[in-house]
């Protein structure tokens, strides 16, 4: 038997690297960031889609995806300006 704890998969920060991207002030990273987030949100919906999660966790990944496409879009928008 395994006695050390499992290491948290990158999925479960989701929300950490979700705040990371919406709070970054350096313009060279921000598609980093953004990119990151939605690639942990996305798989967070694949994990809860296999097991049971709660509603209110499954509408802050959505609104989550939701918020960092519109970020996307606002930032692509001032560089193409």
């Amino acid at each position: 038997m395994n006695s050390q704890p499992s290491k948290p998969s990158p999925q479960a920060n989701w929300r950490v690297l979700y705040r990371a991207a919406i709070f970054e002030k350096d313009k060279s990273i921000v598609p980093l960031r953004v990119s990151q987030a939605e690639t942990a949100v996305r798989a967070r919906v694949r994990e809860l889609f296999y097991q049971p999660g709660t509603r209110e966790e499954k509408d802050q990944l959505e609104d989550a995806l939701y918020a960092l496409r519109a970020f996307r879009t606002s930032w692509e928008h001032l560089d193409a300006a």
